[in-house]
């Protein structure tokens, strides 16, 4: 069998045998010697990048640094400058492996890894896959993500996804006349496995749910799902396992970054300790121990070509009291930082609050398929939803109703029916937005 996806990682020049057998290496480790492995890796990479990366000897300010939480917190802001003036000595935008963030926290930048790192990178997401017998060589891939319109990045993608072995369904309108098509070629094709955004997914869950079909008695040869890039929600998870007969696999992730966190077999959310230092703090930059509610930092360990060293990805999460340095969990992750609302009463309120309020008394007759929350003012939020009938007059009482028991009185909400709601030009949906500065 041709193995097209190791091929095509090789003639992209990451050296995949190198970064395959260090990943083993630092597996090997033991949970003994973890933490010296991890201040060592730590060590290095920020004294590599004092030496060799100008914009980083500027932010930090000095040329050396004796205490690791001495060391200043990096925000995307930090980013928002051309990337030639933040590569390390001896790299060029040639050299380096460069993409672009999706900009869902509202502040895109353009980024690079050296070819070592993004190696590293595939040689993580290869093992986690793998717990769950997936082979990127082998296993066929029925994908729901976007994909750019213009002739030339469709192309692109869809030679990408002939080399990683994968199927896209567009998901830019996902009407039932659509998801009618995705169903015949899960009757026609032979797909090991689902991977996408979560959003999109659920939706072809519930088409399922209302057509009485389990997806997996269509498609046998289907191992799991996995999905990305949005919240998964418990109940939504319920739903999909159900409806696909197969497991539901949550993956936590930055293309900054690397891989943050892959549910294991035993349905723990088991941050990447090989190639990532996670950090939790709270808003003075104190590091949170486990079981405490805080602001995501990240070290990337291994990437020499640019520095993301104490990043704050904008995310809030805990990580479990039974984490160790060398299998950290992530119990929680709570939303994006600019996902808050600030309420009248100066109170401030994750984006998920509503999310949660509204989901559990508009989803009981399936009757809603997705919504969005809107803070327009700070007393007024818009909900716009699609659904088969408008909402009735006793729902949204008992809406209100629920939102003055969780959040507080005197909020305005008004709701919105919407043949379809927008998403971001990646095809994301951002399920709450603060449009108050």
């Amino acid at each position: 069998m041709l193995h097209l996806f190791n091929l095509s990682l090789k003639l992209n020049g990451f050296p995949m045998k190198e970064a395959t057998s260090e990943f083993e290496k630092i597996q090997a480790i033991s949970d003994a010697d973890y933490e010296e492995y991890v201040q060592l890796k730590r060590k290095e990479i920020v004294d590599y990048h004092l030496k060799n990366t100008k914009s980083y000897q500027e932010f930090v300010g000095k040329s050396e640094i004796e205490n690791w939480i001495e060391l200043p917190i990096m925000t995307k802001k930090d980013f928002q400058k051309p990337l030639s003036e933040r590569l390390s000595k001896g790299y060029t935008i040639k050299s380096v492996y460069v993409n672009k963030t999706s900009g869902s926290s509202g502040d895109p930048f353009i980024f690079a890894k050296d070819k070592f790192c993004h190696a590293l990178t595939w040689a993580n997401i290869i093992n986690r896959f793998g717990w769950f017998g997936i082979d990127f060589n082998s296993s066929f891939q029925a994908r729901f993500y976007g994909i750019p319109l213009d002739f030339i990045g469709n192309k692109k993608e869809r030679l990408k996804d002939f080399f990683k072995n994968s199927y896209r369904f567009t998901i830019f309108d996902l009407s039932d006349e659509v998801l009618e098509k995705v169903l015949l070629k899960f009757q026609d094709k032979k797909f090991d496995y689902i991977n996408g955004y979560t959003s999109s997914i659920v939706l072809f869950a519930k088409f399922l749910q209302k057509k009485n079909i389990i997806l997996n008695s269509v498609c046998p040869t289907l191992k799991c799902c996995v999905v990305t890039s949005e919240m998964l929600f418990e109940e939504d998870k319920m739903l999909m396992e159900k409806q696909f007969g197969v497991p539901i696999i949550n993956e936590y992730g930055a293309s900054e970054l690397d891989l943050i966190a892959f549910q294991n077999p035993d349905d723990e959310w088991q941050v990447n300790s090989e190639t990532l230092f996670v950090e939790i703090l709270d808003e003075n930059n104190t590091v949170l121990p486990y079981g405490k509610e805080g602001r995501i930092v990240i070290t990337s360990l291994y990437n020499k070509a640019h520095p993301f060293i104490r990043y704050d990805i904008g995310d809030v999460g805990i990580l479990d009291e039974k984490s160790t340095f060398k299998k950290p969990i992530l119990k929680k992750l709570i939303g994006r930082t600019n996902d808050i609302a600030i309420l009248p009463s100066g109170k401030k309120a994750p984006g998920l609050t509503f999310y949660y309020v509204t989901k559990s008394i508009i989803e009981d007759d399936g009757n809603v398929k997705e919504f969005v929350i809107k803070q327009t003012k700070i007393d007024t939020f818009e909900v716009e939803y699609v659904s088969e009938k408008a909402l009735t007059e006793s729902q949204i009482l008992t809406i209100e109703k629920a939102i003055t028991t969780y959040l507080e009185s005197g909020l305005t909400f008004t709701f919105t029916r919407k043949e379809k709601l927008q998403r971001s030009k990646s095809g994301k949906l951002k399920q709450f937005v603060s449009l108050i500065k």
